[in-house]
């Protein structure tokens, strides 16, 4: 009886372990999939440029609001026949335009996307609960896939990805300045209104964007972890920039070439890579403020031996 039980337990693991890495036909897979390979690479472009600022401007919680209606309106428009990531797009924006008119301030911010977010949850939850469709047309809005990027959908990725770091490019001195220092920033006549607006469109497209592969439960992973890992290492504008797009390419194509390796959602391995760089980027965080504090201590007792006060 034991050896039955312990052949059908390994039988288990082994029928897990080839649903999570399974590397026939690899190459091929790989081949055929390129367009979708490419739309992450250029979704981990996007992700590392917006998620900077989603950072620095605390909008973490915008970002899972702008999702959850993004999922609202790919299940309404999957409910009524129409393209879903135009579905996507309305709703991403048009919760992104809600949240930057009424929510300049943080407060009031916070207050409109938890508004929103169950509103959006639950327009979604009903849309999928009418369709009748293929149940997994349902669990791709909210997990992803990476089998359904053709040509002309890359080609809208690779628009959209030019639109949104142009228009960061242009207003990144004054972002940037409205992103650290609201305050003296309002005081010095910076448009914080029209600056929060174009911000919260950008991120809506974003998000609209990454959810076609991430899923509308778990963009966070491409839109927030990789800039917060970045940050952990450094202080650097322009390194925060440049590691933020790395560790996102990394988590997003890493992902995509790992899940086409098993039969399950692209999500649980991209949120596995880029929570695994965030732990790692934590780590070397604390030892580099460690050695830098006493470094700082050493040069403080230093100076102390060479320069005693006078009493």
């Amino acid at each position: 009886m034991m050896h039955v039980l312990a052949a059908a337990s390994s039988t288990q693991q082994g029928d897990l372990l080839s649903r999570i890495f399974v590397f026939e036909r690899y190459g091929e897979l790989v081949q055929l999939l390129q367009n979708s390979i490419l739309a992450g690479a250029v979704l981990g472009i996007i992700g590392g440029f917006v998620g900077v600022f989603v950072m620095m401007r605390d909008h973490a919680f915008a970002v899972h609001g702008i999702s959850e209606m993004s999922f609202a309106g790919a299940a309404l428009a999957l409910l009524l026949g129409y393209d879903v990531v135009t579905g996507s797009m309305v709703g991403s924006i048009v919760s992104a335009l809600l949240i930057g008119i009424l929510g300049v301030k943080k407060h009031d911010s916070n207050s409109v996307i938890g508004a929103l977010m169950p509103f959006g949850l639950g327009l979604g939850i009903l849309f999928l609960s009418l369709y009748q469709g293929r149940s997994a047309n349902k669990f791709s809005l909210l997990t992803g896939q990476i089998v359904s990027v053709d040509a002309d959908q890359l080609g809208n990725m690779i628009g959209g990805a030019i639109v949104i770091i142009t228009i960061l490019v242009l207003v990144w001195r004054p972002l940037s300045f409205a992103s650290l220092d609201p305050e003296v920033a309002h005081a010095k006549g910076v448009p914080m209104r029209a600056l929060s607006l174009v911000f919260m469109v950008v991120l809506g497209i974003a998000v609209a964007l990454s959810v076609q592969v991430v899923g509308s439960l778990l963009v966070l992973a491409l839109l927030i972890t990789p800039a917060a890992a970045a940050m952990q290492v450094t202080a650097s504008p322009l390194r925060t920039l440049l590691l933020s797009v790395l560790f996102a390419e990394a988590a997003i194509v890493g992902g995509i070439l790992l899940a086409l390796a098993g039969s399950l959602p692209i999500s649980p391995y991209v949120t596995s890579v880029s929570f695994f760089i965030y732990i790692v980027c934590r780590v070397i965080g604390a030892i580099m403020r460690r050695h830098s504090a006493s470094g700082r201590l050493v040069a403080e007792d230093t100076d102390a031996h060479h320069h005693p006060a006078h009493l």
